[in-house]
C-alpha cells in the first residue's frame, strides 16, 4: 500500500472572508426565524390597519313622516349590533316586516362586515333597501 500525502494550503484572507460570510448567513437566518415567529398569532393593534373606529354610529330614517334612528355598534374590525331606536308604535304597526328585516340584515352584515352582497326577501324589498342605505351611512361614519 502506498500512501500519498496531500498538502492543502489555505490563504488566511480566504478563510476570514468565508468565516464572515458564514457568520452573516447564520445571523440572517436567526433574524428571519425571530421575525416569522414573533408575528404569528398576533393581531395588529395599529389603528391605521383597523376597519372601523370603535363606537356607536347612527343614521336617520324617515318612514311615513316618522323619523327614527338606526344605530350601528362597531369595534375596530367587526359590526357588533344593528338596531332601530326611537321607533314609534305606529311605524311598527304600519311596517310589520321592519323588525324581521333588521334582524336578517344585521346577521348578514355581522358576518360580512359590510352591506356588499346582502340578500333580502322580495316581500320586504323597499324596507330592506331603506335599511341598507341607513346601515351604509352609519358604516361610512365609522370608517372615517
Amino acid at each position: 500500500m502506498s500512501s500519498s500525502t496531500k498538502i492543502v494550503v489555505f490563504k488566511l484572507k480566504e478563510l476570514v472572508i468565508a468565516g464572515v460570510l458564514a457568520l452573516l448567513a447564520v445571523i440572517l437566518l436567526v433574524l428571519f426565524i425571530i421575525h416569522i415567529t414573533s408575528g404569528a398569532g398576533k393581531k395588529s393593534n395599529d389603528p391605521a390597519l383597523s376597519t372601523f373606529t370603535p363606537g356607536v354610529y347612527t343614521a336617520s330614517i324617515m318612514l311615513s313622516g316618522n323619523t327614527m334612528d338606526l344605530e350601528v355598534t362597531v369595534d375596530s374590525d367587526n359590526v357588533k349590533s344593528i338596531r332601530l331606536v326611537n321607533t314609534a308604535e305606529t311605524v311598527e304597526t304600519m311596517y310589520p316586516l321592519l323588525s324581521a328585516s333588521i334582524k336578517s340584515l344585521e346577521e348578514q352584515v355581522r358576518q360580512k362586515g359590510s352591506t356588499d352582497g346582502i340578500t333580502y326577501s322580495a316581500d320586504a324589498k323597499y324596507t330592506s333597501i331603506v335599511l341598507i342605505n341607513a346601515i351604509d351611512t352609519a358604516l361610512d361614519k365609522a370608517r372615517r
